[in-house]
């Protein structure tokens, strides 16, 4: 069948060049008669179609019967012949007319027509019309029309992918998906060479429509450059070091390739690879970096386009290039680097395009004796929400016997770097002094820095790590407008990340801790919440607390009273303050602990908060933001470790 396939693409790509042409001069022919309004050139249309209707009664057979009549191969190819030109023909009359239809179902007709007709050719060559039997394993005449459905299809409107799917979809046959794609595949490509652009945007066009193409402003790639995301600071190696020398630079640094210098100009590069070759080898020891570098590295210009850095990467398989002006090395772009700004272009998260963030850098630190259990980092950014903040954090940490490490992080832009970055230290003095204060009244030992740095949450992770926080409690403020952001940036980014617990705390409009309302469903935030209590309530002079769990109408899945009134006992039991209890039915959470906390007259909220992916927070709806954004009471979050799930919120 491969042949006669072909040729019905050849033939379906002509004649649906012809057809498109005839669509366009019938529509010309017709607004030559500027006298005739659209009812006299229908009806003129009419006319000549039923008057080849009562000589050639197939001409009169509506589409869709005349679609049977050809897909099931039934007449002959002489009348299938005539049928396809009056139809055809027809076509285009009506079509130019202005009568109410289209070219879709005719290009189908006109398409299975076709194919009818190959495949009888198909068949008299294989019988020598009639001289032998005809094959078992030719295709089938119903094979061929819906075939050539497809490619006249193709050709007429230039999609051969939709044409494929919509006949297959007809038929749901998969044995009809090589064919198609033969037939509407040459048909395309025919009619392409012959007709420019798409059909429909020429019909608009003749209305006097035009559409333009969609511009690029929005397209964060359409003007990059390799400089605005190299990295302007490059580890290099001399063309003269020695392989040890060589293997000493790998183990101090992260990277798996250096450029290699020679006097001031690239001359190679060398990667991991090259080295443990010639250590294999047993030649390190006779060698320098210049005998196994691989000379004359592939580079670009700083003004090369990101289109172009990637073509590169990808043909070459590299990981790496050198960014040059002539022969003077004034960056690298790394395969990392551009799938981190893709990243968080993405995510919303990229505040300025650049270089991949550096560590962040320590401008000023002042160390207390380490005399707690634990660390608790709060970081202190603005003077005039700080002293709320560090009130909170200085409650949990006495509860909790733990250190302060108060922290405040300059944002520096990623063109320069944090070592080099320039920091108003008299700025910082009143944050300084406020965390010193608590100190000296509170007892608790409290250290305090300053670093420097491109990323904010990046740099609160790295603190967490190096100075072993137990606990982050973070100030937020301001609710988020951004869709999919859980509160914002630099909190999500350590509620999600973090690998220590993580409090969140809005201040309310009255920072008083009287009331107390605790939404819970059990789980490891229920226990946390019982060793962070003692600290919160010294916050208040005679606190109450209300615990709560909710249950939905419909699911029914909530503690039961029996399990709530065993947690308030527990927790009676630890506070040695009055607990009450209430079970809600409530299909919103958000809404029940609204409503709870204004009939409480509530001064806080204490909420579970969770590393729930973007889209579990669209579907449940976003609670701890819900409640924020309705309520004037204080709302702090807590994240366990190990939390998986909310715990209801």
């Amino acid at each position: 069948d491969l042949p006669f396939l072909m040729i019905l693409g050849l033939a379906a790509g002509l004649l649906g060049s012809l057809f498109r042409s005839g669509i366009f001069g019938s529509l010309a022919f017709f607004r030559q008669f500027k006298g005739l309004g659209l009812p006299e050139r229908i009806g003129l249309a009419g006319l000549v179609t039923g008057l080849v209707g009562v000589f050639l009664p197939v001409a009169a057979v509506d589409n869709t019967g005349l679609q049977e009549f050809f897909v099931t191969g039934s007449a002959g190819w002489q009348l299938i012949a005539i049928a396809f030109v009056v139809k055809f023909l027809l076509t285009l009359l009506a079509y130019g007319s202005g009568a109410a239809g289209g070219i879709f179902a005719p290009s189908l007709v006109l398409g299975a027509a076709l194919g009818c007709l190959v495949s009888f050719l198909a068949q008299g060559v294989y019988t020598g019309f009639g001289a032998w039997p005809l094959p078992d394993d030719l295709a089938t005449t119903t094979t061929y029309a819906l075939t050539g459905m497809g490619a006249f299809f193709s050709a007429v409107t230039g999609v051969p992918i939709t044409a494929i799917v919509i006949v297959f979809e007809m038929t749901a046959n998969f044995n009809l998906v090589l064919p198609l794609m033969i037939g509407s595949g040459i048909a395309y490509l025919v009619s392409d060479q012959a007709n420019n652009g798409s059909i429909y945007n020429r019909l608009l066009a003749l209305q006097g429509i035009h559409l333009e193409p969609v511009p690029q402003a929005n397209n964060p790639w359409a003007n990059l450059k390799a400089a605005d995301l190299m990295q302007r600071r490059v580890e290099t190696l001399s063309c003269q070091m020695t392989l040890p020398e060589v293997g000493q630079a790998f183990s101090r640094s992260h990277h798996r390739g250096f450029p290699v210098l020679d006097e001031g100009r690239l001359v190679g590069i060398v990667t991991q690879s090259d080295l443990s070759e010639t250590a294999t080898q047993g030649l390190d020891q006779y060698l320098t970096l210049a005998d196994i570098m691989t000379p004359h590295p592939v580079t670009v210009a700083p003004n090369a386009t990101l289109p172009r850095v990637l073509h590169l990467l990808n043909r070459l398989k590299l990981s790496r290039l050198p960014v040059t002006e002539g022969n003077k090395l004034v960056g690298i772009i790394t395969r990392a680097d551009i799938i981190r700004a893709e990243s968080d272009q993405v995510s919303g998260e990229l505040a300025e395009l650049g270089p991949q963030a550096e560590p962040s850098y320590v401008v000023f630190q002042q160390r207390a004796p380490a005399t707690g259990h634990g660390r608790l980092l709060v970081p202190l950014a603005d003077p005039r929400t700080a002293p709320d903040l560090i009130k909170i954090a200085a409650a949990i940490a006495h509860g909790l016997n733990y250190e302060l490490e108060c922290v405040h992080v300059v944002s520096v832009p990623r063109s320069v770097a944090p070592a080099e970055a320039k920091v108003d230290l008299q700025g910082v003095e009143p944050l300084r002094r406020l965390a010193m204060s608590y100190a000296e009244n509170s007892g608790l030992s409290v250290h305090f820095q300053v670093r420097a740095a491109h990323e904010i949450g990046r740099t609160l992770l790295e603190i967490i790590k190096k100075r072993h926080i137990d606990l982050v409690l973070m100030g937020w403020h301001h609710p988020t407008l951004t869709p999919g952001r859980v509160i914002s940036g630099v909190v999500d980014t350590l509620i999600r990340q973090a690998p220590c617990q993580v409090v969140v705390v809005r201040p309310g409009r009255n920072l008083t801790f009287d009331r107390w309302l605790i939404p819970t469903a059990g789980g490891p935030n229920a226990q946390s919440a019982q060793k962070l209590l003692p600290g919160l309530l010294t916050l208040g002079h005679a606190p109450e607390i209300q615990l709560c769990t909710i249950c939905h109408p419909e699911k029914g899945e909530c503690l039961t009273p029996q399990h709530l009134s065993e947690m308030a006992d527990g927790l009676e039991g630890t506070l040695h303050r009055p607990v009450y209890t209430q079970v809600l039915t409530h299909p919103s959470v958000s809404e029940a602990v609204i409503d709870m906390a204004r009939l409480c007259r509530t001064d806080a909220i204490l909420l579970g908060a969770s590393r729930e992916n973007l889209l579990s927070q669209v579907i449940k709806g976003n609670v701890p933001l819900e409640i924020a954004q309705q309520t004037d009471v204080t709302v702090i979050l807590l994240r366990q470790v190990d939390v998986v799930n909310s715990e209801a919120p």
